[in-house]
């Protein structure tokens, strides 16, 4: 089901001062985006965005006075004649039009207030919708910042994901998330997970039960959110599979509708998992910069053998 944030939550967010259409104030506000109706104040109404909150400046106001008795009442009546307008936005504490309020009343369109510039408020506004907005999921799991990689620690129960955490924890890292990553997608199609607030700073350790890892470790050692960049996938270890071992094949898996790179570990006694996922973390890093430690080694051995074919020939 598709999200939607109501006016009155946008009212209380931003301590938005309403004119009028009170009643209105359920309308659902369904997009991030937002519409300063310039072209509309003309007359051109065309492509009008009415499902978008619809921000008045100086600019659109003052052009608006310019306009003759008969055109603003029009183009007010106009504005606020659909039913998916969520509400209309005056910034700056300018004066509101009586047209604007006589034609808000009689549609029940909410008309606000705010004494912020249009551009600090629209950028406010956009943040905040696109925080409420945007889609999210749940995922059992792990979340750790490795030397800034946010890293997402998935696997079966009882595989070793918060020991793991622990481990990495006591080495200098950082704790979002354990059990539970609660994950929300952008608009940009980036990923940022956190933790619900019952279990935020919370470790289970079976054995020793939930620890508090800022009361243990300090303040240092946890975040509140991260965006999650690589997948590492615990798994126990199959004597009959084929593992990559040079590194070369690059798997990803989807969250939501991003892609996001994934490496698979298999556990078996004597591996240590935090060691492990450290080196993980600095080789994506060194894969951003554009360090393929694998990709040099095949070109190297290619060579070698190409060199030593010649040499037969």
């Amino acid at each position: 089901m598709a999200k939607k944030v109501r006016v009155s939550e946008l009212v209380q967010q931003f301590q938005l001062e309403v004119i009028s259409g009170e009643h209105g104030l359920r309308r659902a506000i369904t997009t991030d985006d937002l519409n300063r109706p310039g072209l509309e104040m003309a007359g051109y109404f065309e492509y009008h965005p009415e499902e978008r909150v619809q921000l008045l400046g100086r600019t659109e106001l003052a052009f608006f006075a310019m306009l003759t008795a008969e055109e603003r009442k029009e183009r007010m009546e106009r504005l606020c004649s659909s039913e998916e307008t969520p509400c209309i936005v005056v910034t700056r504490g300018l004066d509101v039009p009586e047209e604007l309020i006589h034609f808000s009343q009689e549609k029940n369109l909410p008309i606000l207030r705010s004494n912020m510039a249009t551009t600090i408020l629209s950028s406010r506004i956009t943040g905040f919708l696109e925080r409420k907005l945007a889609p999210t999921t749940t995922i059992h799991g792990v979340l750790c910042d490795v030397y800034g990689v946010g890293m997402l620690i998935t696997g079966s129960s009882g595989i070793g994901k918060s020991e793991t955490a622990l481990e990495l924890v006591k080495r200098g890292h950082r704790l979002i998330a354990d059990d539970a990553v609660e994950i929300r997608q952008t608009s940009d199609f980036q990923l940022h997970g956190s933790a619900p607030e019952l279990i935020r700073h919370l470790l289970e350790i079976r054995g020793v039960g939930i620890i508090n890892v800022m009361t243990l470790f300090g303040a240092g050692a946890i975040r509140n959110n991260k965006r999650i960049t690589l997948v590492v996938k615990l798994e126990a270890w199959q004597q009959d599979k084929q593992y990559d071992r040079l590194g070369l094949d690059e798997e990803t898996t989807k969250i939501i509708d991003t892609d996001i790179p994934l490496v698979t570990i298999p556990v078996r006694p004597g591996r240590n998992l935090a060691v492990i996922i450290e080196v993980a973390a600095m080789n994506y890093r060194l894969k951003q910069m554009g360090l393929n430690a694998a990709l040099q080694f095949t070109n190297k051995l290619t060579a070698t053998i190409a060199e030593d074919m010649d040499d037969m020939d």
